[in-house]
């Protein structure tokens, strides 16, 4: 790769101008993910070779199997976290309460709250397919310096001041937005460093796939048949092609660069839907939005739903905007 790419850090600095709030603090938050995401990926990589595969043995708040990857992915960005003295709260899909970070300095700490899936797809790691972290960055609501409290969190998606993923690949990037575009950094593994690979990443209009788990078919709402039925037409540039990989970050990651949709419905077995909205369907509905694709629960848009607690779940489309728009004359039939 060239080294006369930008890196992540020189990045970061180059495009203070477009973040404002103070850059100093956003950066210092950015290069704590940056390095637990490099932890984490020599840890993803080598999996098989310590042992890293499989069940803990532990459940989390979700009822799910935590792999032993989870909890190491978990560990390592909290800690990551915590050693800077910024970030007042966090939540994170493997912990059922909110965490509270009191810093040393009460007056310069804690302007920022975090929510985070350490390890998404993670059971998909025992057969060496691609995983990935996913974060969300905001504001906090009540003061600085004071303890943080659940409605740091329970803001709407639309309030967010930074998103993104960690997609640890054949090759490993770090995906973000600040709401000024979406930039994707690729890993140098040989020095360890970040460089700006996918500058600018826009949905493409138009998509040919769509991204669905049909194995849950006969549970969707007969709206979300509908449209998989057409998807499967032939007629026009249909069919489409289906593609599923089961990680949430891989699906979208190769929709946003190829042009598609995802799609995560409600269902007589999950009736609100499966995803999280805090920390899967609000960062990747404000990354799809800076890509210009739309973000849906079939009836508003992700990110003006008001949360109203921190492991809420949520139908989730998302995606090319001419497909996103198409499954929405479905569902409002």
């Amino acid at each position: 790769m060239s080294h006369q790419k930008s890196t992540l850090g020189e990045f970061i600095i180059k495009n203070q101008s477009s973040f404002s709030y103070s850059t100093g603090e956003l950066s210092s938050l950015l290069n704590a993910l940056r390095l637990a995401a490099k932890v984490v990926n020599h840890e993803v990589n080598k999996a098989g070779l310590v042992d890293l595969f499989g069940d803990s043995g532990d459940v989390n708040v979700q009822g799910e199997q935590q792999q032993k990857l989870d909890v190491f992915a978990n560990k390592t960005f909290i800690q990551s976290l915590k050693n800077r003295n910024i970030v007042c709260g966090i939540v994170s899909e493997e912990n059922d309460e909110f965490i509270t970070i009191e810093g040393q300095d009460k007056e310069s700490n804690g302007k920022y709250v975090v929510l985070m899936d350490p390890l998404d797809g993670s059971s998909n790691i025992d057969v060496n397919v691609s995983v990935g972290t996913i974060f969300s960055i905001f504001r906090r609501i009540t003061p600085v310096g004071t303890p943080v409290e659940e409605k740091d969190f329970l803001q709407p998606g639309r309030e967010q001041v930074a998103a993104g993923y960690v997609f640890y690949g054949t090759s490993t990037m770090l995906v973000y937005t600040t709401g000024d575009g979406v930039n994707g950094f690729t890993l140098n593994p040989a020095i360890g460093t970040f460089y700006l690979s996918h500058p600018n990443m826009k949905f493409p209009k138009e998509g040919s796939i769509y991204s669905v788990n049909e194995g849950n078919y006969s549970h969707f709402p007969d709206s979300v048949k509908k449209y998989i039925k057409y998807c499967q037409e032939i007629e026009d540039d249909r069919p489409y092609s289906q593609r599923y990989i089961g990680s949430l970050v891989s699906d979208f990651h190769r929709n946003m660069i190829k042009g598609g949709i995802y799609l995560y419905p409600n269902s007589t077995v999950n009736k609100d839907g499966k995803l999280r909205l805090l920390y899967e369907c609000n960062p990747m509905a404000f990354l799809t939005e800076q890509a210009g694709g739309i973000a849906t629960d079939g009836q508003v848009d992700i990110l003006d739903i008001i949360p109203t607690h921190i492991h809420e779940r949520a139908p989730f489309y998302c995606g090319s905007s001419s497909m996103v728009k198409k499954l929405l004359e479905f569902i409002h039939k």
